[in-house]
């Protein structure tokens, strides 16, 4: 059996789902009654945000590609970021281990590309709707990434590390959330919404918004984690 290694803890709340969701998928597919083999390494959000917040990539990187090691000594065949604005050095991570990394990203653009989807946007932090990782994996399969604008970002950034990041879901940011889907739909042609932050989908519960699909990087992200433990 290969064992997954997870960096949780970025945030708490959205590991514990991946905790349940690679359960359940894993049984889902598995049918002789096993569990599958699991490593988590929950590392200090705060820090972390410290860190992104100041500009500070250097010892950001450095923290998580040391928490990467230690997964990588307790015998993990793969490890995965339980989290999408750590993407942001997910090369300088690949580049500075040896096992083999799973992405978000990646796997979230072969979902949209599944699905015949040609203008995607995209909600989570300041720091991955403002970041490239994202247009660069999806410019490589001539796919847009469409970002919310300047005031809209602001608004998101603020109530994901204010509210959600505390788990903290209240119903009049899950009506401007929507608000700014709608808005996005008019202005700028979208077909679909990635909620690239993994508490958003704890706030935009539904599938879809006035006829835009949500697509969770959780569960897509889980997907291809499932599909690896059983390869």
């Amino acid at each position: 059996m290969k064992t997954v290694g997870i960096i949780g803890g970025i945030g708490p709340e959205s590991t514990v789902e991946y905790y349940r969701f690679i359960i359940e998928g894993y049984r889902e597919r598995q049918r002789d009654g096993s569990y599958p083999s699991i490593v988590i390494n929950s590392v200090d959000l705060d820090r972390l945000v410290k860190w992104i917040n100041s500009d500070e990539m250097e010892p950001f990187t450095d923290y998580l590609v040391g928490e990467v090691q230690r997964l990588e000594r307790a015998g993990v065949d793969f490890v995965v970021l339980a989290a999408n604005t750590a993407h942001i050095v997910f090369d300088q991570i690949h580049a500075r281990t040896s096992v083999p990394l799973i992405s978000i990203v990646e796997a979230t653009r072969d979902k949209v590309l599944s699905l015949g989807l040609k203008r995607p946007s995209l909600f989570g932090t300041g720091f991955t709707m403002r970041g490239q990782f994202y247009p660069n994996a999806f410019g490589k399969a001539g796919l847009p990434v469409i970002t919310p604008n300047e005031e809209e970002k602001a608004f998101i950034h603020e109530k994901y590390f204010g509210e959600l990041l505390k788990s903290v879901f209240l119903p009049e940011t899950r009506t401007r959330l929507l608000e700014i889907v709608d808005r996005m739909k008019e202005r700028d042609e979208i077909d679909c919404l990635i909620l690239a932050g993994n508490e958003l989908p704890l706030i935009l519960r539904a599938p879809e918004h006035n006829g835009v699909p949500f697509l969770d990087t959780t569960r897509i992200h889980v997907e291809r984690i499932v599909e690896r433990l059983l390869s």
